[in-house]
């Protein structure tokens, strides 16, 4: 399966289940939910959303909305180091154990999230 087929087999669907469980666990984390403090969740979570749809084969809605994905500059303000990267590659691992997704679908976005976490290190605190 190539990353373009991971929305023909998981859908919208599979990709609101996915974010809904991430953004679900960020507020009682004591790594990530201090950095999105008061910040727009809801919003957050449609623009995670909509990104995983478009770079999985979906609808391109994100680039409609805002445009190219602009990463690592979309997420200079936060200080992410390897332990920050961790816990939020820890979340979203759960989140996908959550979500229930086929696996070949799930091994593809396990293994770009993982991927997409280390490039937006932008800090060299410490690592685990």
């Amino acid at each position: 399966m190539e990353d373009y087929e991971v929305y023909g087999a998981i859908g919208a669907e599979g990709f609101a289940r996915l974010t809904s469980g991430f953004y679900r666990r960020v507020p009682q984390d004591d790594i990530l939910g201090p950095m999105y403090g008061d910040r727009d969740l809801e919003g957050a979570e449609e623009r995670l959303r909509d990104f995983l749809i478009f770079r999985f084969g979906g609808p391109p809605q994100y680039l409609e909305k805002r445009g190219h994905p602009r990463l690592r500059m979309r997420h200079a303000r936060f200080r992410i180091d390897g332990i920050a990267r961790d816990r939020w590659f820890s979340l979203m691992s759960a989140a996908l154990e959550e979500a229930v997704l086929p696996s070949e679908p799930a091994r593809l976005l396990r293994t770009f999230l993982s991927e997409t976490a280390t490039f937006l290190i932008n800090s060299h605190g410490e690592t685990s």
